[in-house]
């Protein structure tokens, strides 16, 4: 569990106790769910990625949107673009080891992240890992609902595959580029889990 998940479910939790010890029971009863899913939404289960260190692992829980070709200047590559339901785990994870070169944070639009113009046009926060194998690039991509990005990291930091680097409250997106080197081995439509799910492989 999230520790933020227990702050903003006190004040849901605590009201509805309030209400039904006055006989505000439908008001009670609904303030208390809306805790529990609280609680629930912010929930942080340990992920075990997989041991070969070839594969590159998924950065959230989520669907697969889609898969495009999307150089990154003069690089070949593709991105795939996860959606996450306000039902899937927010913990966000590195799909690869190495180290932080870059974050970059940009404001922008929050259009539904299962729209393809949120890659380019929604709030995100960007990280630049470079591995051993080259250059991943990764985005928390804010939605429509998702209105806050929180990040663990910072530059110059070492990650592990599938360590936690940070969370989007409530629905949103996370994008993954990977360079030409890397073989995709998901399709859209795919259900994914941050820090196991396997994405792709280094060739």
């Amino acid at each position: 569990m999230i520790k933020d998940g227990y702050k903003f479910a006190a004040a849901p939790l605590l009201t509805g106790i309030v209400a039904l010890v006055f006989h505000w029971n439908w008001a009670g009863g609904v303030l208390i769910f809306l805790g529990i899913f609280v609680l629930f939404f912010f929930r942080d289960p340990e992920r075990k990625p997989p041991t070969d260190p070839q594969t590159i692992v998924s950065p959230a829980d989520g669907r697969v949107m889609e898969i495009v070709e999307e150089p990154r200047g003069a690089k070949p590559g593709r991105r795939i673009s996860v959606f996450l339901s306000i039902f899937d785990v927010h913990v966000n994870r590195s799909p690869v080891a190495g180290r932080i070169t870059a974050i970059e944070y940009r404001t922008g639009k929050f259009y539904a992240a299962m729209r393809g113009r949120a890659s380019a046009e929604n709030e995100q926060n960007a990280f630049y890992v470079q591995s051993d194998r080259g250059e991943v690039v990764f985005k928390q991509i804010a939605g429509w609902i998702a209105r806050r990005i929180v990040c663990w990291k910072s530059v110059g930091d070492s990650v592990i595959r599938g360590e936690r680097v940070g969370m989007i409250r409530f629905g949103s997106r996370m994008d993954i580029w990977l360079p030409e080197g890397a073989e995709i081995l998901v399709r859209p439509g795919q259900h994914v889990a941050g820090g196991t799910s396997v994405l792709a492989r280094w060739k």
